[in-house]
């Protein structure tokens, strides 16, 4: 059996979501980790067996065979690794945001299409069973016209947690709240609805010493009509409270809650289906904000990798997000709405 040979670079908090994911899976195996701090490579390569380490990715590239190559690095570095890595004849497996413009996002999509290798965007919130369910519910038109939607990131982001990484809170390698905690909530109203027509928004660093905004709230229109409000703050007391979505329409209303869309708190619609049954049972305790999606996203990676499956997100699908994002900025920055695509 062929096995799939991983490796990682950056040994961040995000990190052991990508090895704990990949050990439940036979078919593949990390062989490599990179990480400009040395220590925090060796720990990791210590925990999980890796064999490979590196504090340098470029030499990872040279010395090491891989298939693909998950980059958990500062947001803002994920383009060029990625076209590093793309050059290197691997595939790449990229956190949120892909990119923190859309240009960045444009010339590592080119890249990994002239080397003729896949792009994939984690995106592992849709893979939570809550959002599966509520994808199925609009996929089958359980709502009949959707009116209204609305989405809230209420977390707790203390000082420290920006102090404890130069690169956090800034434009160059992160964003604000919006780009960074709230990216997969933005996916995921764009995944549930469809293709937004325009934006308005206001964001504002209230009480945190980072160059971008620890709160803010966007309008989108949709191209079908549909109205939705998004709410992100990093500033909750005392700690995560809130990450939420919830769609009303003529036949149905579904809120998604819990500290990460985790809990389906309301769930109604005019005519019965199966689903109802499983949505009583659908709630579950993640460990933390980032949920258990990791797991089945790894399981689509390595099986397209072995040709049993295609894509489950792409480059240009983890586009997307960045480009509402964007826009939401420059709404905030200029006071107008952003028409899209931008």
């Amino acid at each position: 059996m062929k096995k799939i040979k991983l490796g990682l670079i950056g040994c961040g908090r995000i990190s052991k979501n990508h090895f704990d994911a990949v050990s439940q899976f036979p078919d593949a195996e990390f062989v490599a980790v990179a990480d400009i701090i040395p220590e925090k490579a060796q720990t990791m390569a210590d925990q999980y067996n890796i064999p490979g380490v590196y504090q340098d990715y470029q030499e990872m590239l040279r010395k090491e065979e891989l298939d693909a190559v998950s980059i958990c690095t500062p947001s803002g570095s994920h383009p060029q690794i990625g076209i590093d890595v793309a050059k290197a004849k691997a595939a790449v497996i990229t956190e949120k945001p892909m990119a923190i413009t859309i240009e960045q996002a444009d010339r590592l999509i080119r890249t990994c299409d002239d080397n003729h290798v896949p792009l994939f965007v984690v995106k592992q919130n849709r893979l939570n069973a809550t959002l599966q369910l509520l994808k199925r519910a609009v996929e089958k038109n359980r709502f009949g016209r959707i009116y209204l939607a609305q989405s809230n990131v209420f977390w707790q982001r203390p000082q420290a947690y920006y102090d404890a990484e130069k690169w956090r809170g800034t434009w160059e390698f992160d964003g604000g709240a919006f780009m960074n905690q709230a990216s997969h909530y933005v996916d995921a109203i764009y995944w549930l609805l469809g293709n937004v027509e325009s934006v308005m928004a206001y964001t504002s660093t209230m009480a945190r010493s980072i160059e971008a905004e620890d709160t803010g709230c966007a309008i989108l229109h949709f191209r079908s009509g549909i109205l939705a409000t998004l709410n992100v703050t990093m500033l909750t007391y005392p700690k995560n409270f809130e990450g939420s979505i919830t769609i009303i329409g003529e036949k149905g209303t579904v809120k998604v809650g819990g500290v990460a869309v985790n809990k389906i708190e309301k769930w109604e619609f005019e005519d019965y289906d199966d689903d109802d049954r499983i949505a009583l049972d659908a709630n579950y305790q993640p460990p933390n904000v980032y949920g258990f999606g990791h797991n089945p996203y790894y399981r689509n990676v390595i099986d397209v990798l072995l040709g049993r499956d295609v894509p489950s997100t792409d480059g240009r699908d983890g586009r997307k997000s960045v480009e509402i994002i964007q826009a939401i900025y420059q709404s905030a920055k200029t006071g107008k709405k952003i028409s899209l695509p931008l």
